[in-house]
């Protein structure tokens, strides 16, 4: 899989979920893309909460479904960094993903803050648990 140039915004199409906050389309021009959703860090796979964050994005980003990807950057592991849809502020409103203060440079700020309120005082998803339980950059680091 490649990594485009950082560029403007462009059509795609779902090909695969990766995990709560990655996935894989097909660009324009047929290369296929492992996209990092941006501004947002879902609970890791093995983590509590990871396959419910993973099955959400499911339902938000369908396989075959036509989305927008508007880039931002490309992390170390060549995965593009973007905002696909409404879909990363949608993960952090249903509570199946943190705003990541530490990259919400490029991001709505205040809509991702305020959207991961909302979600902590509903209650859903991670926040169904006191706190959040234990944030996915903590689990990286070995934090439980």
């Amino acid at each position: 899989m490649t990594t485009p140039p950082l560029l403007a915004a462009f059509a795609a199409t779902i090909l695969s979920i990766g995990d709560g906050d990655t996935l894989r389309v097909i660009d324009p021009a047929g290369q296929r893309v492992t996209v990092r959703l941006a501004c947002i860090d879902a609970p890791e796979a093995r983590q509590p909460g990871g396959a419910a964050a993973r099955a959400f994005l499911a339902v938000l980003a369908p396989v075959g479904s036509a989305v927008t990807v508007r880039p931002h950057s490309a992390d170390r592991y060549r995965r593009l960094v973007a905002e696909v849809g409404e879909v990363n502020s949608a993960m952090v409103a249903g509570g199946q993903a943190f705003a990541y203060r530490r990259y919400l440079t490029r991001c709505d700020r205040r809509a991702y803050l305020a959207a991961e309120a909302a979600a902590q005082r509903e209650r859903l998803g991670v926040w169904a648990t006191p706190g959040g339980g234990v944030r996915p950059w903590d689990w990286r680091r070995g934090v439980r």
